[in-house]
Order: structure tokens, then sequence, then C-alpha cells
């Protein structure tokens, strides 16, 4: 009988989190309810018109609309260099250390469906965003969680993440063969500086182990922080591999533009496996991502101050709606503690009555890892006066 085949990768992925969460928005949404919503990691700006109008330019001239290259034109592959070597003093090969990808995220999969071994082991500090776990497991192997150990101010504590990791390695069986760190980290906004890819990069060579770096919100920095790069540690692509999207910097999330770079024998599996997978993207689309990455970046400048001013608001508006908010160094997000009188609700339930008595959508910490479940993500995607707005129905919802 058909019904009793079983799809064993797809029953090995848990339920949709946030699904539940965006049941309840939408249906608020039909029934005609302004819903604030800061639930979802998705840029609400334009993308800058230089970007735009090289697209356009692209989509007009001839030859342009054919299969392109699955691992990115050489042009776009030699922008990536630049921008390392413009930003981090990096210097890559664009034929064997960069593959140009449709976001980071299918970059982050594939490269798992390419290097995971049946039951292979990666280990993901968690809270954790969902496709760092979930990649391994389309892939057919598993995943061992370690638990991340922060401050109040979202400090990471690095002698006890190297303590924890030097524990889950020689615990879990069989042995890990992958570590993915996410600096700034989504969910959790901790940032890290360089000192700490040293130590990590020293400990995958003792170790015998690769990493997977994401570096999706390196330039979303607020303050004095600057995102550091694992590919500035000397000796660091005999070990490991960093992965960003154009979704953020540059307002482009719908383009799907990202790049993995690094390591030659994990670039060299990500573009085989990509070989068989897909054309690349739309040539006109990477021609547009080039000039974004080699061209002018005052719009970076720009959309980062724009983030920096919703922080701002959303810090002092909320913190007078009576729920105290940390400030991170970095990201589009805000890790939030849930107010002392709801904590008892757990992140879910904390996320649906936020919806239902005060029409503001965030997501719950749950969805990000079991570890997560005393906090919310709130993501700067509203503009000033919805901030403040959110800010007056939470006040009356703390109220009650």
């Amino acid at each position: 009988m058909f019904e009793e085949i079983h799809f064993n990768t797809i029953e090995r992925l848990p339920n949709y989190v946030f699904a539940e969460v965006n049941a309840i928005k939408m249906a608020a949404r039909r029934a005609g309810e302004d819903i604030i919503d800061f639930s979802m990691g998705n840029p609400d700006g334009k993308t800058p018109q230089h970007i735009i109008d090289k697209l356009c330019e692209s989509a007009n001239k001839d030859k342009t609309s054919g299969y392109s290259a699955s691992s990115g034109i050489y042009k776009l592959r030699l922008a990536i260099c630049n921008w390392y070597k413009r930003k981090y003093n990096v210097d890559l090969d664009p034929e064997s250390e960069v593959v140009a990808t449709m976001g980071s995220k299918e970059g982050f999969v594939n490269l798992a469906r390419a290097v995971i071994n049946p039951g292979d082991v990666a280990i993901v500090p968690t809270p954790a965003y969902p496709i760092h776990t979930q990649a391994f497991i389309i892939a057919g192997g598993n995943v061992a969680t370690m638990k991340f150990d922060f401050n109040e101010n979202y400090e990471l504590n690095e002698n006890t993440f190297f303590e924890n990791l030097q524990k889950t390695l020689h615990e879990s069986i069989p042995r890990p063969k992958y570590v993915v760190v996410n600096f700034p980290h989504n969910p959790t906004t901790i940032t890290v500086e360089k000192s700490f890819y040293e130590r990590l990069v020293s400990m995958a060579k003792r170790e015998r182990f690769y990493i997977i770096s994401d570096i999706a919100y390196a330039d979303l920095t607020f303050g004095s922080y600057k995102t550091p790069s694992i590919l500035e540690v000397e000796g660091a692509k005999d070990v490991a591999v960093e992965t960003y999207t154009l979704s953020k910097s540059y307002n482009m999330a719908g383009w799907r533009v990202g790049f993995v770079v690094g390591n030659k024998r994990l670039i060299g599996a990500l573009k085989k496996i990509k070989s068989w997978f897909d054309y690349g993207m739309y040539t006109p689309i990477q021609v547009a991502a080039t000039i974004a990455l080699d061209g002018d970046q005052t719009c970076v400048e720009e959309i980062k101050s724009v983030y920096a001013k919703r922080l701002d608001v959303l810090i002092e508006a909320f913190g007078q709606a009576g729920w105290n908010l940390k400030r991170p160094n970095a990201s589009m997000f805000v890790w939030a503690k849930l107010p002392q009188n709801k904590i008892h609700l757990g992140s879910m339930e904390f996320s649906k009555q936020l919806l239902q008595k005060a029409n503001v959508a965030v997501s719950p910490g749950v969805g990000f890892g079991e570890a997560g479940n005393e906090y919310v993500r709130i993501a700067l995607i509203e503009n000033e006066n919805r901030i403040r707005q959110a800010a007056r129905n939470i006040k009356k919802y703390l109220r009650e």
C-alpha cells in the first residue's frame, strides 16, 4: 500500500515551530487587524538604485537570458575576492576558493549534502538558526547541539564555549567532523573578536574537524564593533569555509545572492554538487551583484544607519513600555528575554498572546531550540513610527 511508504528524511525534520504563530498572524490580517510584524528577518527597504539599474541594463542585453554558471560567473567570483581583500585583507582564488550561491542558505544546505556521509556528526551551538541544524539532517547526518553560555549582556563566555566544545567532541559518537559558528549570531546577536577564531582554528587543526562560519550579518554593526572573518586567521583556509549573503547588507533578500569561500576541498565538493543541481543564478542578477560588491559602499552604510536608528527607538520605546531590552553589537535583531511577569508563559504562549492582545508579531525563541524558550527574537523591519505604536500596544498588554 502506498500509505505505508515512509519518507525518512522528511520524517526526521521537526515541525516548523513558527508556523503556529504565522497562522495566527495571517488569520488576524484576514480579519482586518493591523499586525506590526517583527517576526521575520526580511528587509523592508528598497535595493539601492544603482544595483537595480545594472540588473535592467544587463537584462536588456543579448545573450544574458541563457544558462549561466553554477559556481557563478567569473566577474562575480572576482568581486567576491575583491570584497574579502578590501574588507578583511584576505586573498582568495576565484577559481578554487569561491562559489557564488543562491543565497547563503542554499549554499549551506548544498555544502552539507556534498560533504556529509550517512551518520556523520556536526556540532551546532544552540539556540541556532534552524537550517544550521537541519541542513545536516537533510543530508543524512546527525547533529550534536551545544548550549551557548553568555552573560546578561549577551557576551559569549569563550572559555566555557571551548570547554563545552572539547567535551562534545570527545563524547559524541561517531566523532564530529564539522563545527558550525555564526557571528553575529542569529538569533542571540552574540558577537566575537578575531581572537575567538584564532582559538577555534587552532582547535580544529588539533582535533581534526572542519569549521563552517556564517557571517550573514557582518555589515550590520553598531557603535565601534567590527565583525571579523575567520579567514583573517593564518591557516584558516586549511580547515574553514565561510558563508555570506547580500540579502541584508544590500537589501537584496529576494534576489537570492550569496557565496561560500575558503577551504579548497570543501569548495570543490560544493562546486561539484551544484554542477549537477543547477545552472546558476540569472546572469543579470550576478552582474548586478558584482556591482553591489565592487561599487560604492555608501549604500551599505545607509542601510546600517536605518537599522541603528530603529534599534535606538525600539530600546527606548519598549523600555518605557516596561520591557527592558539589551542592545546588541550587531545584526538586525534583538534577542529579548521575556518580561519578568510573563516568563512563566514560555516563548510560544507569550508570542501568541502578544499577537492576539497587542497585535505585535515576534519569533518565539523555542523555534531556535529549547535553550531559547525564555526569549523572543525581534527583527528591526518596521519603521520608527510602527515601533512606537508596537510599544504602546505592548505597554497595555503588560499591564493586564
